[in-house]
């Protein structure tokens, strides 16, 4: 989440009394007067030293609530995270607010890493963000036990189930965490995960008596569109609902690496700026890409799911997706990018019957039974999207869409009936 710099508080002759210094920590480095619904209790209970397991979704300020934390302890907070992008953009914002800030990953050069491994000793950095694989490497455990380490906190911490919607198997190390530090707090985070997942995630990072925080995905700024079309009318919808958009980004959501190249021509030819991103792209040209679209060069991103991950762009009035997603985990992570900045957005779905068929013939192409089992029981709830009836369309919409699922009841009936992604 991007931090507003505000003035260092006012130095105090009396000691700052427990529950006025989360406040003061929270003024003095992020500007907010106040923290967001449920911050400031998985911020006190990280800081006794208590686990926790925190489901939040995008745009909710999960970051804070271990960077917060990691500030008012003289030791070091590890965050371990799978996205460099996401490691790089937050230990930037960190150390631009005054908090001492490093990442190791694959991605960090051999001098800059021997410099950091070196201070990291000394206990120098507040938060300190790791790869999952860097855990993996041999002699990293011992350099960790040599470390100050306050917590551990992990990201998108639904990778570890084999249940999730982005099952990492290099996540799966880290349940030797707890034996490894059984006396270090574990906090994992991620921003969207079924009950079952939840669970999985408790026990394999073998989680004891946790705080749990299960936030609502509710986000009454956004509004859902969905529509079913043929290939035509796709294209005619998409259109219209990139033109619609007068000020702010646009995130295109392509099933294909060739739909994203068909689609970005489809927009040129019309008009419309838009650049691709997808994983055959070279690092060099997707680095390019993602910071034209950042700095608003461009402001139409054409990608696979391939793109978004560890993005932190507030004024995203769209997103769209050309194709039923993985699952209904997937969809609400993707669409949640939009409206980071609590003004309205809106999330458009415009599906086509060939897109069951699509993700059938991509799971059958699994060989791993644990990956496609899961693969497999997403899929009657990614359909069930498109299956509900009954929600009223928004008046503030034009007649064009016709909208069949639209707003709180829409959210609500879909995410928690099919997805579960609220209760306990």
């Amino acid at each position: 989440m991007m931090a507003t710099l505000a003035p260092p508080a006012a130095e105090q002759n009396s000691p700052v009394r427990e529950p006025e210094r989360f406040s003061a920590a929270l003024h003095r480095y992020w500007g907010y007067e106040s923290f967001r619904p449920g911050q400031e209790s998985i911020v006190k209970s990280i800081a006794a030293g208590r686990d926790a397991c925190v489901v939040m979704p995008t745009g909710g300020g999960k970051s804070l609530c271990y960077q917060l934390p990691a500030v008012l302890d003289a030791t070091t907070a590890v965050v371990i995270s799978p996205l460099i992008a996401l490691m790089q953009d937050q230990v930037a914002q960190l150390l631009q607010m005054g908090i001492s800030a490093a990442c190791l990953n694959a991605a960090t050069p051999s001098e800059e890493r021997n410099h950091i491994l070196h201070h990291a000793s000394t206990g120098k950095y507040q938060l300190l963000y790791l790869s999952p694989e860097r855990i993996a490497l041999g002699g990293t455990v011992d350099w960790l036990k040599r470390l100050p380490i306050s917590f551990f906190a992990i990201d998108e911490a639904h990778c570890i189930s084999e249940w999730g919607h982005e099952f990492r198997p290099e996540y799966r190390q880290l349940s030797r965490l707890r034996e490894l530090f059984p006396d270090r707090p574990i906090a994992a985070f991620t921003a969207s995960a079924t009950r079952r997942v939840r669970h999985d995630i408790i026990e394999q990072l073998r989680l004891r008596d946790p705080h749990k925080h299960i936030a609502s995905f509710r986000r009454p700024n956004l509004r859902y569109i969905v529509r079913q079309c043929d290939s035509r009318t796709q294209n005619e919808l998409l259109l219209r609902a990139v033109r619609q958009v007068s000020d702010g980004s646009v995130i295109v959501y392509a099933p294909t690496i060739a739909r994203v190249g068909d689609t970005v021509d489809l927009l040129e030819e019309n008009g419309i700026a838009a650049i691709g991103y997808h994983g055959q792209m070279e690092s060099a040209a997707r680095r390019e890409n993602q910071e034209k679209w950042m700095a608003d060069e461009v402001r139409v991103m054409v990608g696979t799911m391939a793109f978004g991950l560890g993005i932190n762009k507030a004024a995203v009035r769209a997103v769209i997706h050309l194709s039923l997603p993985k699952s209904v985990e997937q969809y609400y992570q993707e669409a949640g990018r939009a409206g980071r900045d609590a003004l309205p957005a809106d999330c458009f779905l415009f599906w086509q019957k060939k897109d069951t068929g699509l993700h059938a013939f991509f799971i059958g192409k699994i060989e791993d039974p644990a990956e496609k089992k899961p693969r497999l029981a997403a899929l009657p709830r990614s359909r069930a999207l498109c299956a509900i009836q009954g929600v009223p369309p928004a008046p503030r919409l034009p007649p064009l869409w016709r909208v069949s699922q639209v707003g709180a009841l829409w959210q609500l009936r879909c995410l928690r009936r099919h997805a579960r992604l609220a209760g306990n």
